[in-house]
């Protein structure tokens, strides 16, 4: 009877599947719900025709799965209403669906989308929820939209207004490091600040050699971009993510750093962080070399 594909954000793709499914006449809680391994066309096709009753439905959840033209095929002929989640559909599968309706979800992902999709909710739950505390939510959950929506819930119940550090008291998480922060920190003479985002990173589970990996990386970057604007004078991040054939966000904290840098001094950082990168390999506590490090970039 129809073919409703939901798409985006998962959580969000969710929501709007209920919403739409209930707008219809339909409950999707009394609704088969097919997943994982029973997404095949045997256990499916029982589902795909009328009731006694009239039209039925069934909801169909293609995470993880892999279905061919064939069964794709089968459920956009069905004589019933399929509602189908698929977060982002490859452009075959979307030449299928173009024969039923297609609902769109947002999929923010980016730090600040995530933090204006954040102040969007809130203000919709009547939540007096300022930018630093969108920020912040967007900083500690990512994209995890369920994880903010519950969040969001929990302070309906509270009085406002939200402020960062209100909102930060009830959420009761500190946000993940920021390995190009660790480093511009340490390279602006602040240490402390450095560490922190060392251990948030390393409390998140990020593993101290990866994070040492990443710190090379980084560095050699910023060692291009001093080089270039030695070169240069300026140097717009445009210019510098062409140059360096990187992403202009990779490059923008690469020149952020490099221009609190010259050449002496990168020299200097690059011979540290070699040594600390040897004394890990040596077997050295990881964690404290790291720390070490940081400590040394900030003098």
């Amino acid at each position: 009877m129809s073919l409703l594909v939901f798409t985006g954000n998962r959580f969000l793709a969710e929501e709007t599947l209920r919403d739409t499914l209930m707008a219809r006449g339909l409950n999707p809680r009394e609704l088969p719900r097919m997943g994982g391994d029973d997404v095949t066309a045997e256990a499916l096709r029982p589902h795909l025709s009328p009731g006694l009753f009239g039209d039925g439905g069934v909801i169909v959840d293609f995470d993880g799965v892999k279905p061919d033209k064939a069964l794709l095929e089968l459920l956009a002929s069905a004589e019933v209403t399929v509602a189908i989640l698929d977060e982002a559909p490859p452009a075959t599968r979307l030449k299928v669906y173009s024969v039923g309706e297609q609902i769109a979800s947002a999929a923010p992902a980016k730090t600040g989308d995530v933090a204006g999709w954040v102040t969007v909710r809130a203000k919709k739950m009547g939540l007096k929820l300022d930018r630093d505390a969108a920020l912040y939510l967007a900083e500690v959950f990512g994209s995890d939209l369920a994880g903010i929506a519950s969040e969001l819930t929990k302070l309906t119940l509270i009085d406002g207004p939200f402020a960062r550090d209100a909102v930060q008291r009830v959420v009761g998480r500190e946000p993940p490091g920021d390995s190009f922060a660790m480093l511009g920190a340490a390279t602006a003479g602040r240490p402390g600040e450095a560490v922190m985002q060392l251990r948030r990173l390393i409390a998140s589970g990020e593993d101290p050699f990866k994070l040492m990996g990443a710190v090379v990386w980084q560095y050699a970057l910023v060692a291009r971009c001093v080089a270039l604007l030695q070169e240069e004078g300026r140097i717009t991040e445009a210019a510098a993510a062409q140059r360096l054939g990187v992403k202009p966000y990779p490059a923008k904290k690469a020149l952020d750093v490099a221009r609190r840098l010259n050449e002496g001094k990168i020299r200097a950082h690059l011979s540290r962080i070699l040594d600390a990168d040897l004394a890990m390999k040596r077997g050295l506590d990881a964690g404290v070399t790291m720390e070490r490090l940081m400590v040394q970039l900030s003098l």
